[in-house]
């Protein structure tokens, strides 16, 4: 388990959208929504936490399907797991802790997330910040043949079930490690081992097939939502800030403050780290400096 990567933070299950989230918290000052990706859990924090708690009071739940949150059936459309229904997840998780507006962080899958939330309850929502992602519907609309090689898995897990669950069942570690340590600027020698394990304890068939069905969502059911946002103008509203690794995909085939501009309202501002995809484990300091300057009303 993660409790020797986050020392002084209270851990739970809270009931929300209809299901158990396991959460992390912690911390005084504003509320911080800090949201993981893919094949993470909220484990990928632990470098950045506690600093960061000494400004904001810090909720890091696992997404729906992931780490120890709950893994509900999906169903032919994807619904369960479209980005719209997890940012209800932790909407309604922020809720239950009294916050009713706060500041999100997105990595990876979770600025997926973060993304939506901000769209669907931009009440909610006072900043926002995502990491090294461009926008879901810019990535695939713009698909090259590098990008189909360098985020093959994009295109692998949306295989219609069991393909891909049965394919990564047969070494899930191999299969783990190589996805982790093709991301990193140092393979997997970057993340601490107390997070490697964790990262591995959850990469269960149950998790497996839940990562699959969110990928499956996000090439199905959430084009959907962001093709309906596009013919009704519907954008981003809030102030956006973009961290995106030098050595990652995004840098190399896409253009993040451009592609971000064109989702949101008002001005979207950024900042190429010098890390591959995993910011918040590459370059911890670096990341809560920027997250000090943004999140600041």
């Amino acid at each position: 388990m993660s409790e020797g990567l986050f020392p002084g933070f209270a851990h739970q299950k809270r009931r929300a959208n209809g299901i158990d989230v396991n959460v992390r918290h912690g911390g005084s000052g504003p509320p911080l929504l800090l949201l993981h990706g893919f094949p993470q859990t909220h484990a990928i924090w632990h470098k950045a936490a506690p600093s960061l708690a000494e400004r904001y009071t810090l909720v890091m739940p696992d997404l729906r399907g992931y780490g120890d949150s709950e893994k509900p059936p999906s169903e032919v459309d994807h619904a369960p797991y479209s980005k719209r229904t997890m940012a209800l997840d932790v909407l309604e998780l922020m809720r239950s802790f009294g916050f009713e507006r706060f500041y999100v962080c997105g990595h990876d899958r979770g600025g997926r997330v973060a993304h939506r939330l901000a769209l669907d309850h931009p009440e909610s929502v006072a900043r926002l910040m995502v990491l090294d992602i461009s926008p879901t519907l810019a990535m695939y609309e713009r698909t090259t043949m590098d990008f189909a090689t360098l985020y093959y898995h994009w295109f692998f897990l949306i295989q219609p079930e069991p393909l891909p669950e049965t394919l990564i069942a047969a070494n899930p570690r191999f299969y783990l490690r190589n996805k982790l340590g093709g991301w990193g600027s140092a393979g997997t020698a970057l993340f601490d081992p107390r997070a490697l394990a964790e990262y591995e304890r959850c990469f269960t068939p149950a998790a497996v097939h839940a990562m699959c069905e969110d990928y499956r969502a996000a090439a199905s059911i959430d084009l959907e939502h962001d093709r309906a946002d596009g013919r009704a103008d519907k954008r981003i509203e809030c102030p956006l800030y973009v961290l995106w690794g030098e050595r990652g995909v995004v840098n190399k085939l896409f253009s993040p403050i451009e592609d971000w501009q064109s989702r949101s309202r008002g001005t979207v501002a950024g900042l190429t780290t010098l890390t591959g995809h995993y910011i918040p484990e590459e370059a911890p300091e670096l990341l809560g400096e920027q997250m000090q300057k943004f999140f600041t009303d």
